[in-house]
């Protein structure tokens, strides 16, 4: 008997389910509390056998896990993986990669996930081949220029900035609401407190601000205002791709922005303000502590252990399941074709 898997905050995915999660009776339930209750969740789960739970981020009522846990239901939070898309999630475009994860999501700096549990404890130096294959893969992400979304427009900075004559640092802003800084920072931050730390510890730097790109294609909002740290920074005004922000720049801050490990993929030094995934092993200039992680590690190791020991791909345009380098190739296709046309 096939299990029977339900899945709450999914509802942009709904068709996506059969091919994410092959062998399974899917089906996506509102993630709105009042309408889970008015239908009978999450009891309703009690009335099949071989049930099976996932939640997408924290988008689902607080209770759900006990209930689970109290009943023995296996539960699973899902989360966008670190290659995505050509597009934004909230243009509805379906991602590429997903993270699983039974513990928390990868963000949540307040306990650990098994994303962390691997980069604490797995033994990357006896996994020759996994590590072979992280390099090539990075190196591939470096070649074809591949970031997450792969919205933003390729631009040669200088037309923007000029010629470079002095140190330049890069302020990577993100959506101030979104659960990666609830979840991933001890004290609430905003872009603008960043933007004001970096110009205060880098004097004499050419300071460059560049906004999320949710915000940049109004699909969400900051919490503070760019216009209030002008006087420190040039904004980018448009959606610039990342590998072309990061060509020219010495140094990187980020809160939790996944655009900061991709800055340590290309060696550039990187100051965090909360607690990513990818901070507290050493790589990085940490302001918030771990203890939990205290094992030192390389970029390729950290590498190895996200975006293939724990994420999944799928093939961007048919959703059936895929590997890397292939998600990686045909998002790089893609972007090509879209720049001809």
């Amino acid at each position: 008997m096939a299990r029977i898997a339900t899945f709450f905050g999914f509802e942009p995915w709904k068709d996506y389910m059969p091919r994410w999660f092959p062998g399974r009776k899917c089906r996506v339930v509102s993630r709105n509390p009042d309408v889970m209750l008015k239908r009978g969740w999450p009891f309703r789960l009690l009335l099949s056998p071989r049930q099976e739970v996932f939640v997408w981020g924290f988008k689902h009522p607080p209770f759900l896990k006990t209930f689970c846990r109290l009943f023995g239901i296996p539960f699973y939070y899902v989360e966008d993986g670190f290659v995505r898309s050509v597009s934004l999630g909230a243009h509805k475009a379906a991602p590429a990669s997903l993270i699983i994860d039974r513990r928390t999501v990868h963000y949540d700096a307040q306990n650990p996930s098994e994303l962390e549990e691997t980069l604490q404890n797995f033994d990357f130096a006896a996994n020759k081949e996994l590590m072979e294959r992280a390099s090539r893969c990075i190196q591939l992400l470096l070649d074809l220029r591949v970031s997450k979304y792969n919205l933003g427009k390729h631009i040669d900075l200088s037309a923007i900035l000029g010629a470079k004559t002095r140190r330049r640092i890069l302020v990577i802003g993100q959506v101030e609401s979104d659960e990666s800084i609830a979840f991933g920072c001890e004290r609430p931050v905003t872009n603008n407190d960043l933007v004001r730390l970096a110009a205060f510890e880098n004097p004499g730097s050419e300071i460059i601000y560049k906004p999320h790109p949710e915000v940049l294609h109004g699909t969400r909002t900051n919490v503070s205002d760019p216009a209030e740290v002008s006087d420190l920074c040039v904004i980018l005004g448009e959606d610039v791709a990342p590998a072309d922000a990061l060509d020219t720049v010495d140094h990187v801050y980020t809160i939790t922005s996944l655009m900061g490990f991709e800055a340590l993929l290309r060696g550039i030094p990187v100051s965090c303000v909360g607690l990513p995934f990818y901070a507290g092993w050493g790589v990085t200039d940490d302001r918030q502590k771990c203890l939990r992680r205290s094992r030192r590690l390389s970029v390729l190791e950290i590498f190895a252990a996200a975006y293939l020991l724990h994420s999944r791909y799928f093939d961007p345009e048919t959703g059936e399941p895929s590997d890397l380098e292939s998600v990686i190739s045909v998002l790089a296709a893609i972007l090509t074709a879209r720049n001809r046309a």
